[in-house]
């Protein structure tokens, strides 16, 4: 039986040997319970839970949720509880269905929440959903023709980390139960403590210099200030991304803080005039406003030159994945279309694959001609995702499979580029232009993403021997579901914070910053009229220019410049705890073992965070705006401005910072202090 079998075959990770196959955890030859109703249900859980967390911290953290290992050690937790026996199949289902949540969210906020920033093109809710849930569905019919390749031909030659951890954590199914309360207990944690940060305001989490005389002293000569947002979700991003990763993005947020923004103040300090795009002279403004009118522009640049130079970098594997795409769609053997066929090598029939997508074609081309108004115009956006998506399909599989990350970002900004392009060039531009570029862009981004983890998934049925026609039909149902909940939530998000400030500038609560840079792109593409700043474009292409000379990862950099300072130097600390995990041991076992308990609290904290966050933005969303914040009832910006301005008669409310400074450093203790639990043996 399968759960007398601990572990994976010797093979699983390394290359066959000529004529050698490899025997998955459970033999295809076995019975296995994958598709019950216990998994569906748990999976469709997972997904609703998830896609409202990770739409919440990619929007608010620029940074998505990855939602597959939490998932997994969940779904091993539940089985240890329910006392399930062989539950490993019904596992990997409600992994592959949950997961649905981060792909299909990192896909929606990279271009859709732009519309809501740009007012006139009017959103709806079935723009966000159809678009998630037609270019999800997208992302597994262009992935089931390119299984075989990348499960069975490449075995051995691919790294797939991601699939590695995941698969490890449903083998281990006694280690799974354990991890599973350490992750409830941090996502309590970080919840409830963010919780009591936004929107409760029992303190203030938003640390400043200039919280004292010496900094608004240091602020008013020089323009330096620091800042931090002292929350759970941003130590657990931390964490995660690691300390050199951490350490990169505040690099970029430091040359934007210290360096540029001192600068142009500097500079500004002699001018008497106001400087497009600013609206009143440098030498009256403050730091913040001389980010927001200078330096932002500068990080939109980097950020676009570093989703370029990607693409640049990995031509070759481009060049090669569309080769392998063109012969594996239309090969006569794709896919395992007769029931002959072992179950684990079963996959869903190619002609409803070919059925499935052309059925799709025409859904996006009456959505596209809805949009656009013309039939004729709407043809060639959906030609431009058809090809687009198609084409990158691979890229997207092979990135995953190789380093664990999508470059999505670089291959979005061409779709959108191109579709913006030969829009314009069909009598498309304007407001309408905007709304198909930025749909077209959105169906694409969510098709690359899905197949990127879908490969994961894939692979993870793979090794463990399930059915992959199961994982293919209720990979369905996952983005079904993950499509509405994304819309949902970036509805909420936007009508609870707004995306975009009063003078359209993005909103410091919610930066969402890929759709930001996708805003300025396409309205620059899009409006010719629109004083369009060059200039600092230029600046922020050739500081990433000079970052790929000195080898520093780009798109890190790039987002920490764009990115408000207090939303990334609490990432520095989450990545020392990290560093301090992994040196906290001379036994290699026990520090890798710490390391990943902290892993899992950080997990937690975001996970948690970001749920209590969308609890905060659903109660602003249907304004239930009294709590009872330190026993005095308030609306929730009130009880902000009490804690920012200080007021004596509100329980020391004067001294909210401190109260906040001292409170984190708490919750950073309790996180190193936990994370050393961590053993070989748990």
């Amino acid at each position: 039986m399968a759960d007398e079998k601990k572990t994976l075959p010797a093979n699983a990770y390394t290359a066959l040997k000529p004529g050698g196959t490899y025997v998955p955890f459970v033999p295809a030859d076995q019975p296995l319970a994958e598709v019950t109703t216990r998994s569906v249900f748990v999976g469709l859980v997972m997904a609703v839970l998830f896609t409202f967390a990770c739409t919440y911290s990619g929007l608010k953290a620029g940074q998505v949720l990855e939602a597959a290992i939490p998932i997994s050690i969940l779904a091993v937790g539940i089985s240890g509880l329910m006392k399930r026996k062989s539950s490993i199949g019904e596992n990997v289902i409600i992994q592959s269905i949950g997961a649905c949540s981060g792909v299909v969210v990192a896909g929606a906020i990279f271009t859709i929440p732009a519309l809501f920033m740009i007012k006139e093109t009017d959103p709806k809710m079935y723009h966000v959903f159809l678009a998630a849930l037609m270019g999800g569905a997208l992302g597994v019919l262009f992935m089931i023709p390119l299984r075989r390749y990348f499960m069975a031909e490449q075995h051995g030659q691919l790294p797939f980390p991601e699939a590695t951890a995941t698969t490890e954590i449903l083998v281990s199914g006694e280690a799974g139960g354990k991890q599973a309360k350490v992750l409830v207990v941090s996502m309590a944690v970080g919840g409830i403590f963010d919780f009591l940060v936004e929107p409760f305001t029992a303190w203030n989490a938003g640390l400043k210099t200039t919280l004292w005389e010496f900094g608004k002293t240091l602020h008013d000569k020089t323009k330096l200030v620091f800042k931090m947002q002292a929350q759970a979700l941003f130590l657990g991003l931390g964490y995660i991304v690691g300390l050199r990763y951490a350490a990169v993005i505040c690099a970029g947020s430091f040359l934007a803080w210290w360096v540029l923004v001192p600068l142009v103040g500097y500079v500004g300090a002699h001018l008497n005039v106001a400087v497009p795009p600013g609206t009143v002279p440098a030498s009256q403004m403050g730091a913040d406003q001389l980010f927001k009118f200078y330096v932002r522009y500068i990080g939109i640049g980097a950020i676009a030159a570093a989703g370029i130079l990607g693409i640049i970098k990995n031509s070759k594997i481009i060049y090669s994945s569309f080769s392998l795409g063109f012969s594996e769609m239309f090969a006569k053997k794709g896919g395992g279309t007769t029931e002959s066929a072992p179950r684990t090598d079963l996959d869903i029939k190619m002609k409803y694959v070919m059925l499935g997508i052309a059925g799709l074609a025409v859904a996006l081309l009456v959505f596209f001609g809805l949009l656009a108004g013309n039939f004729g115009i709407a043809a060639i956006g959906l030609a431009v995702a058809l090809a687009l998506s198609f084409l990158f399909t691979t890229v997207a599989a092979l990135a995953t499979a190789t380093v664990g990350t999508n470059p999505v970002s670089g291959m979005t900004l061409v779709t959108l580029i191109l579709a913006s392009v030969t829009l314009v060039k069909a009598g498309l531009s304007g407001t309408s232009g905007i709304l198909v570029a930025l749909v077209i862009g959105g169906v694409v981004c969510t098709s690359l993403s899905v197949a990127g983890g879908f490969v994961t998934d894939l692979k993870i049925g793979y090794w463990i021997g399930t059915t992959p026609r199961n994982q293919e039909r209720y990979k369905f149902l996952g983005i079904l579901v993950a499509a509405a909940c994304a819309g949902m939530a970036i509805l909420m998000i936007d009508k609870a914070f707004g995306f975009a400030l009063p003078d359209g500038s993005p909103n410091p609560a919610i930066p969402a910053p890929q759709a930001n840079v996708m805003k300025s792109i396409i309205t620059s593409l899009m409006d010719p009229s629109q004083q369009i700043p060059w200039m600092l474009y230029g600046i922020g292409i050739f500081v990433t220019v000079v970052m790929e000379m000195a080898k520093v990862p780009l798109l890190a950099f790039a987002l920490g410049m764009y990115l408000p300072m207090e939303l990334n130097t609490p990432l520095l600390v989450g990545g020392f705890i990290a560093y301090l995990m992994s040196k906290s041991s001379k036994d290699a076992k026990i520090a890798e073992a710490r390391g990943q308990r902290g892993t899992l609290i950080a997990s937690g904290f975001i996970a948690g965070a970001s749920i209590f966050g969308v609890i905060g933005a659903t109660l602003r969303t249907f304004d239930v705006h009294r709590f009872l914040s330190m026993g005095i009832p308030v609306h929730f910006d009130e009880a902000k401005k009490i804690w920012e301005e200080g007021d004596p008669t509100k329980y020391f409310t004067d001294y909210g910072h401190l109260v906040g400074l001292a409170l984190f450093i708490a919750l950073a203790a309790w996180m190193w202090w936990d994370s050393r639990k961590g053993s070989p043996e748990a």
